[in-house]
């Protein structure tokens, strides 16, 4: 598959087959991993391949509570979120089914080794992750190039504590998402829903057009 259909055609898969995803496969994907930069080559993401149905349970018994909170706070009203309804029911579905999806991995990071540049800034720190998620990313990319589903998911980093007991995850590493992986029940769409190029993108000043990025929606 090109990577440009890849990356327009990686959903978040929140249906899943039960039929199991073969080491070999699981290998290559996190192989993939591996190549992503990192802040000075420092490499700090690590992963713990759950396929223990046992523990994929205690997994799913951390996601769950915290999953009926935030639904409770989109449906009260708490979190003005925009989401329509049939898009919570897909969720819903995932948190309900989390335990029988076959594989969860769970992307770990030694949090000494990243690099809080915006620390200072009166903002929400972001730099971060930027040694992170881009081996995410590659992780997924090459799942759906397999014709692997996943999901991302961070809501687990809110029982860290637990997560990493219950893998044995050292002190000196951070729990930063978790990624289901497994057979998609459903196809995968033809084309993704994002915003224009001309929406996002400029030339030399913010808002200013960036030539070729055709005209806005």
């Amino acid at each position: 598959m090109d990577v440009y259909d890849a990356m327009q055609t990686l959903n978040a898969c929140r249906y899943y087959k039960p039929d199991p995803v073969s080491d070999a496969l699981v290998a290559k994907v996190l192989n993939a991993a591996r190549w992503a930069a990192t802040g000075s080559n420092n490499q700090p993401v690590t992963y713990v391949v759950v396929r223990d149905a046992a523990k994929r349970r205690a997994i799913h018994d951390c996601y769950q509570p915290i999953w009926d909170t935030v639904i409770k706070k989109y449906a009260s009203g708490e979190i003005k979120s925009g989401f329509s309804s049939s898009f919570l029911q897909n969720v819903d579905h995932f948190a309900r089914h989390f335990a029988e999806i076959p594989v969860h991995i769970v992307v770990c990071a030694r949090w000494k080794d990243l690099t809080a540049l915006d620390a200072s800034l009166d903002r929400t720190v972001l730099t971060p992750g930027s040694s992170i998620y881009p081996a995410v990313q590659n992780l997924m990319l090459a799942a759906r190039t397999e014709g692997l589903g996943t999901v991302l998911t961070t809501l687990l980093v809110l029982a860290e504590k637990d997560i990493k007991k219950l893998l044995n995850i050292p002190d000196e590493l951070a729990t930063a998402a978790v990624i289901t992986l497994g057979w998609p029940e459903k196809p995968f769409p033809e084309k993704l829903k994002r915003k224009p190029l001309s929406e996002i993108a400029f030339l030399d000043s913010y808002g200013a057009a960036l030539p070729s990025a055709g005209p806005p929606s």
